[in-house]
């Protein structure tokens, strides 16, 4: 898979605890290299801030979960896939 989110990008969040936008922080499992920035692709763990949202969400880390990514990807079946957004859930 494509890596198209790297540590400190902003995204959406596609589910209704009343945050809009997050922060990627860190990666749970980063598969890289010596001084590389960690990034993430779908389905992956990260722990993120809300940078947007409801007061009582805002200021604290949350583990999120990718689940939409804009950065196109290449499948098995030689099928290109990529969404119209990034998302995630918290």
């Amino acid at each position: 898979m494509s890596l198209g989110l790297p540590v400190a990008a902003t995204v959406n969040c596609a589910d209704n605890t009343g945050a809009k936008n997050l922060y990627i922080i860190s990666v749970k499992v980063i598969k890289g290299r010596l001084n590389r920035l960690p990034s993430t692709c779908i389905d992956d763990m990260v722990m993120a801030t809300v940078k947007k949202g409801k007061p009582h969400l805002r200021k604290k880390v949350m583990p999120a979960v990718i689940v939409r990514q804009h950065k196109p990807w290449h499948r098995k079946d030689s099928v290109f896939m990529y969404f119209e957004g990034t998302a995630k859930f918290l």
